[in-house]
């Protein structure tokens, strides 16, 4: 081998791990990972296709949780949000089509949301924790959804793509430079340069976004009828940890910082609005929701116990109502998470006395109090607390697992049906609805109930391995004296089979491109 080919080596190997690091470094894949998008803007069908992808992997997280009390309360303001962005004519007709619009929500602590590519939107627990009412949340929200709607990330995209080379040019010509000075800082010089231009030209193009979706997300949240105060005390806690520089358990602000600009035009706009200094009160259900969150993000055994001991505490006295009902919950469900089902059941009875007067938490209580006597093993005490013809999903879900447990799958099969029928994306209910055939020994349907749970999560591989094992049930029962083969449930299987294959065969092709 030529010297000058050896010398070339290790270059060339530098700079492929340039280009990796590059696509690594920035979340905008490089041509070779996204549908061509010409001269022009990323399509909407490229970004959907982008946020699948990416949704795929979120699913797979182990910090990914679908509660159904949580998901509901957030999906709740989140469809309203999308109402009035149809209203405003911000969420065009294509996009409404075309995106997921799903929330996707994460056990993490730090208080953070964000949008991503094709309408899915990520939400901790930790920021649920904290917020003191629906409008502040609903000012979280919106102001994600206008991201979305307002094409930010596909713009973004746009201006990386168009950057990313020349901003690996730079870097590559700093380790030229390095390799013929043997001065290593100078070539750092370039890289670091190059880097820092990039960087800064996407932090410029970041903060007009911000503005635009401050502008856009407080008019659809008020448009949906959530208080403009609700924003005004949401922005004032962002403000009051950005002046304590962000401790890190603010993350939002990292990837949304608070500049002067944006703090006065934000300000000027509460103060157009009436009763924009009047504080939104405290409910009781919402201080239930936020206590739920802080115990679902798992933070230890030692404060478990302490919330558990927190109703004993003089504080509690002297608290109101609604954080009363809060402290209660976070109390029982804690009791709960650590089995002490005793102490669960005497807290969540002075809960259930608390909230009485108030349906929505006396729901919330009610929920709790059957989640408890399932974790606890007590199937028919929890069945007796729940509605079996119940709409909403929370309560159906809760209700089929009691009925599963029980080994009465039958009244809350045709329901389950009738859901996922309605919400095929459900994987929950996929699931739920497979637990339900298997304690009613229908092996076949289970099996293909639970391939639908994978395909809801994306995870097509899956899905095609399960719905080939109900297959080869099929085949072996029809082979089988005596057995009886569902002709009408073998056919939807074998359609549904083809059209994960093809699903498959999709996916691969994408990871072939993406290598």
């Amino acid at each position: 081998m030529p010297p000058s080919a050896a010398r070339r080596r290790p270059l060339r190997a530098l700079c492929a791990a340039l280009v990796i690091a590059a696509q690594l470094a920035f979340p905008v894949p490089a041509a070779a990972q996204l549908p061509s998008m010409g001269d022009g803007e990323m399509t909407a069908a490229a970004e959907r296709h982008l946020g699948d992808q990416i949704a795929r992997e979120l699913y797979r997280d182990t910090d990914y949780i679908d509660d159904p009390v949580l998901l509901e309360y957030v999906n709740d303001i989140w469809q309203k949000l999308l109402a009035a962005a149809r209203t405003r004519g911000e969420l065009t007709p294509e996009l409404d089509e075309r995106f997921a619009w799903t929330i996707l929500l994460g056990r993490d602590r730090n208080i953070n949301a964000f949008a991503l590519p094709g309408g899915y939107l990520g939400v901790n627990l930790g920021l649920i924790a904290v917020v003191g009412s629906r409008d502040e949340l609903a000012t979280v929200l919106g102001h994600e959804m206008s991201h979305v709607t307002q094409r930010h990330i596909a713009r973004m995209m746009t201006s990386q793509n168009k950057q990313l080379p020349l901003m690996l040019a730079g870097m590559i010509l700093g380790v030229i430079a390095a390799s013929k000075s043997r001065n290593a800082d100078a070539g750092q010089a370039v890289m670091m340069g190059s880097q820092a231009a990039f960087m800064q030209n996407q932090l410029s193009f970041s903060r007009d976004m911000e503005r635009e979706a401050d502008r856009i997300g407080f008019g659809v949240m008020t448009q949906a009828g959530y208080a403009p105060q609700g924003a005004a005390s949401m922005f004032e806690k962002l403000q009051y940890a950005s002046r304590l520089n962000d401790n890190g358990s603010y993350p939002y602000l990292r990837s949304h910082p608070l500049t002067g600009e944006r703090i006065a035009d934000m300000q000027a706009r509460f103060q157009m609005q009436p009763g924009a200094k009047t504080p939104v009160p405290l409910l009781m259900d919402h201080a239930m929701i936020a206590a739920r969150a802080r115990v679902l993000t798992r933070p230890g055994v030692d404060v478990l116990r302490q919330w558990v001991d927190a109703p004993s505490a003089g504080e509690f006295a002297r608290s109101s109502p609604a954080q009363q009902a809060g402290t209660l919950y976070a109390a029982a469900l804690s009791a709960s998470e650590l089995r002490d089902f005793k102490a669960a059941r005497a807290l969540l009875q002075q809960l259930q006395t608390r909230t009485s007067a108030d349906p929505s938490a006396a729901r919330l209580a009610r929920l709790l109090s059957a989640e408890i006597e399932l974790a606890a093993g007590a199937a028919p005490a929890a069945a007796a607390l729940l509605n079996p013809k119940a709409k909403d999903r929370p309560e159906m879900l809760l209700a089929a697992q009691a009925a599963a447990a029980t080994r009465n799958p039958a009244p809350m099969i045709q329901p389950l049906r009738d859901w996922v029928a309605t919400h095929p994306r459900d994987a929950t209910a996929w699931r739920t609805l497979s637990s339900l055939y298997g304690a009613q020994n229908d092996t076949v349907r289970a099996i293909r109930a639970d391939a639908e749970a994978n395909v809801a999560t994306l995870d097509y591989p899956a899905a095609r391995d399960r719905l080939k094992a109900a297959q080869d049930l099929i085949r072996a029962n029809a082979k089988t004296p005596g057995a009886t083969v569902d002709n009408f449930e073998a056919s939807i299987i074998d359609t549904r089979a083809r059209a994960v294959e093809a699903l498959v065969k999709e996916q691969a092709a994408e990871m072939r491109e993406n290598r």
